[in-house]
């Protein structure tokens, strides 16, 4: 079986979260090939993977919202579209709900031969026109037509580069990614499976709600241009897959049948994180205090670090290690870097990217800041390691924390986002009561090993492949 997996900003660029999901699915169905279709934000990034491709993916696609040439060519061509297209881009720049097959087929074909070229067109131009003169009077035309244009040119350049033909396409959010699986099932007429992790409607809004480059109602535009492209994933996929019983009911709540809709969590390989190496010279005699994340804001460091300030004035022999790549915003690290001079705090350590087994046994507390989450595999990582977590109350952490279908009890405790001195008071806790930390940990253990494990998730996605798959053959 060929298998297109659509990935947005994630896999093979950066590591963790939805990367490291993906890799797990790829090594670990050694019988299946497998077709990664990558959509990064900037070219710079083309062939600068971070992960050791295993050999039955056939080949990377890479598309980037930045690859555009503004062409010499006049403006004011004439595409002549029929009425039915010009009412279905009308309706996906004005908030409403556009008819996907209609502009699916006009910019699949070679009638419209670039993003950039259409958005050019008279037709283009006399639609945001119409527009205007229908909904936005008293708002300057010249801010609609470039407001427009640049909200819709990525998706026109996703669409118009080749999708590569496959068995199944898997897109592992909605977005643009979510539009290109829709895509692969309208032109090859091939099963669409969806995934999602966070939900990206609800992430991308709280972007644009603080976006500084978006003013006034232009963020309603773009808010609702995102939960169109949702709603197409949603509608075209044959199935669709949520992490957790909140995330499934948000699904629903935004209009995906729930018929449609199955729960397949994450899972670790639980033998892993048996057999690591003993408590050595980290800080044998004090307290290791650790965070697995990438050092990017939607991961709050900022906040672990204003937490471990109030942390080392009570517990001097503490350190906080934070375990993960730097390089992907190096601004955002220089920021951190400086908080901790500013703050003068000591013993907080920024490793880089590491083996995650090679420091998860040093450390008696695990944090997790984020402000956005799906469901962390870093939790189930520490879980089935034995250690107990202090982590907000994002996505699915309380749910895996606290227990969703068990009554095993607390495997760590959820403080609220961006609340330092609540996540101190934890820390502090967990760090003091060294029976709590290892009650919590084995809790932990025994739940990851129950109810997360590696082999269901993988059983899981190879039973749902074949089943898709045999239903196209039988039809």
């Amino acid at each position: 079986m060929k298998i297109c997996i659509i990935a947005e900003g994630s896999y093979p660029y950066v590591t963790g979260g939805v990367s490291s999901w993906i890799q797990t699915i790829v090594t670990n169905m050694q019988d299946h090939e497998f077709i990664i279709y990558s959509i990064g934000a900037e070219k710079k990034a083309k062939g600068k993977f971070k992960y050791q491709l295993p050999p039955n993916i056939n080949f990377v696609e890479e598309v980037f919202l930045d690859d555009f040439t503004e062409e010499e060519n006049k403006w004011g061509r004439d595409y002549k579209l029929t009425a039915k297209e010009k009412k279905a881009l009308k309706s996906l720049l004005d908030s409403r709900q556009p008819d996907w097959n209609t502009l699916l087929s006009m910019f699949s074909g070679e009638r419209i031969d670039s993003a950039v070229n259409f958005l050019k067109s008279k037709d283009f131009f006399d639609i945001v026109h119409e527009i205007c003169l229908e909904k936005y009077e008293q708002v300057p035309f010249t801010d609609m037509f470039w407001s427009m244009r640049s909200m819709v040119l990525p998706l026109f350049i996703c669409i118009k580069h080749p999708l590569p033909e496959a068995d199944l396409y898997h897109s592992v959010s909605t977005g643009y990614a979510g539009v290109l699986g829709s895509l692969g099932k309208y032109m090859y007429q091939k099963p669409f499976l969806l995934t999602e992790h966070g939900i990206y409607t609800r992430e991308r809004e709280e972007e644009i709600i603080k976006a500084q480059w978006v003013k006034g109602f232009f963020k309603d535009l773009w808010i609702q241009y995102f939960y169109n492209m949702s709603t197409c994933a949603y509608d075209t996929a044959d199935k669709v897959i949520s992490l957790f019983q909140k995330n499934m009911e948000i699904q629903e709540e935004l209009g995906c049948a729930s018929s449609k809709i199955s729960i397949i969590p994450n899972g670790v390989n639980f033998e892993d994180y048996q057999q690591l190496p003993a408590r050595n010279s980290f800080n044998e005699n004090g307290i290791n205090i650790g965070a697995i994340v990438r050092v990017v804001p939607i991961k709050d460091i900022k906040t672990m670090i204003q937490s471990f300030a109030i942390v080392k004035q009570e517990l001097q022999d503490a350190k906080f290690f934070i375990l993960g790549p730097t390089d992907e915003d190096e601004e955002y690290y220089q920021e951190c870097i400086r908080l901790v001079e500013n703050l003068m705090i000591e013993d907080v350590i920024f490793t880089g990217e590491v083996n995650v087994r090679d420091y998860i046994n040093q450390m008696d507390v695990l944090v997790l800041s984020s402000i956005s989450e799906g469901q962390p595999l870093v939790l189930l990582e520490g879980m089935a390691c034995g250690k107990p977590f202090v982590a907000t109350d994002v996505g699915n952490c309380k749910g895996i924390l606290l227990g969703e279908s068990d009554d095993l009890g607390q495997a760590g405790i959820i403080v609220p986002v961006m609340q330092y001195v609540e996540m101190a008071r934890a820390i502090i806790l967990l760090c003091k009561d060294d029976r709590k930390r290892k009650k919590m940990g084995n809790i932990g253990r025994e739940r990851a090993a129950n109810f997360y494990t590696k082999k269901s998730f993988i059983d899981q996605y190879k039973q749902l492949y074949k089943d898709m798959v045999d239903r196209i053959w039988q039809e």
